[in-house]
């Protein structure tokens, strides 16, 4: 006996061998659902409300969303309520006729009064929210976001910390995670970056948003703050958070292949640990000053480069400079070996096609010798070619 063309024997055994694929399927779904826990500060498991709020502006948001959601509800059930039940009450196979009333002047102003209170109603309390959301006046801390593919730059530019400026990758281990494909994911996969941003709890921070490239949106959602960051715009927006800890966001415009990896990390500290990262940093950054009228050695310009080299280009380009699919190889390339060094480093300040290769002005004029230097001689490249600072900071400045 056949089912169709199958052999009702060779039926039963397709049956439970998707069976058993199903079971498979099933197990290994609930594994990888339970082996991710909430992120404090960031996502959480099957979430469906808004995170918890740790600013004003987060907590307003909370309740108009809430607000605005009760009342829709309420609308949707008595209006299609009542248009329903007279649906049925009046259906014409319980013996119904159709009748023609007249259309009294309280009805019309009924429907046309009764809808206008209630967008008054709406807007009156989104209006002050919105406007409280721009008032980035008496600002403690003024911080420049600049957007870049696909990192974000930070320049601490006002109150304590002025003059602080750092850029703010996706964190190295997670991106070999995700290269890998395999692993154990950490509840902040994708969402820890290597530099957060720290500001101090309690304080009033003004964020300034703008981008050298493309469009790309700085948010965190526990802040309740979302800002657009465009080319040749400054945008602004503020926020106080109420508690220390450290919260996550994500770019939200979608700004090229790598948008999944330019996560916002914010750590949210006392005063007091503030005071002393600011120190930190400002002692670092005296210490990593370079400068770009040293003539540096091939050996030390070279192992620089490796450094820049895997924190910012190796993602692309590969560890081995072969390049991955429209990413093109650094090892054997014209450019890379040419002995005029101009498209080079033009190709580094400037970046290529419309973005495709980012332009990477935000690394100093030593960290752009270096990693050109570090291709001149790496893989089976090896020019014994090498590119001083002075020759990045003129080309930077015409």
């Amino acid at each position: 006996m056949t089912l169709g063309t199958v052999p009702q024997s060779r039926w039963a055994a397709m049956q439970r061998g998707v069976a058993k694929a199903v079971v498979t399927l099933t197990g290994l779904t609930a594994g990888v659902a339970y082996a991710t826990g909430d992120l404090p500060g960031g996502p959480a498991v099957n979430q469906l409300n808004l995170p918890p709020a740790v600013t004003a502006i987060a907590a307003e948001q909370a309740w108009l969303h809430w607000f605005m959601l009760i009342l829709c509800t309420v609308i949707f059930l008595a209006v299609f309520g009542v248009m329903f039940y007279s649906i049925w009450k009046h259906r014409r196979s319980v013996g119904h006729k159709a009748q023609e009333l007249p259309e009294p002047l309280w009805v019309e102003l009924g429907w046309t009064i009764v809808p206008f209170l209630i967008v008054i109603g709406m807007a009156l309390p989104a209006t002050k929210v919105l406007v409280a959301q721009k008032d980035t006046t008496n600002a403690d801390l003024t911080v420049k976001v600049t957007g870049m593919q696909w990192q974000w730059g930070y320049d601490y530019i006002k109150g304590e910390g002025e003059g602080i400026g750092f850029v703010s990758r996706l964190d190295p281990a997670h991106r070999a995670l995700s290269n890998a494909g395999t692993g154990a994911k950490p509840d902040d996969y994708l969402l820890k970056a290597d530099n957060p941003l720290v500001v101090p709890v309690g304080q009033k921070v003004r964020v300034i948003t703008t981008a050298n490239d493309v469009i790309h949106s700085w948010m965190v959602p526990s802040f309740g703050v979302k800002q657009d960051a465009i080319p040749g715009f400054v945008r602004d927006t503020w926020f106080r958070a109420e508690k220390e800890g450290m919260y996550y966001g994500q770019c939200v415009e979608l700004c090229g292949k790598e948008h999944a990896y330019m996560p916002i990390n914010v750590k949210v500290v006392s005063a007091d640990e503030y005071t002393t990262w600011v120190d930190g940093q400002k002692k670092a950054m005296a210490a990593l000053a370079d400068d770009p009228a040293k003539v540096w050695e091939l050996t030390a310009l070279v192992e620089r480069g490796a450094t820049v080299y895997a924190a910012n280009c190796a993602a692309c380009h590969q560890a081995t400079g072969k390049g991955a699919g429209p990413i093109k190889a650094l090892d054997g390339s014209a450019i890379v070996l040419n002995k005029d060094h101009a498209e080079v480093i033009d190709v580094l300040l400037n970046g290529r096609a419309n973005g495709a290769m980012p332009a990477w002005k935000s690394l100093s004029d030593t960290e752009i010798a270096a990693v050109i230097t570090y291709a001149k001689n790496s893989w089976s490249n090896q020019s014994g070619d090498l590119v001083q600072p002075a020759a990045v900071q003129a080309a930077r400045n015409n």
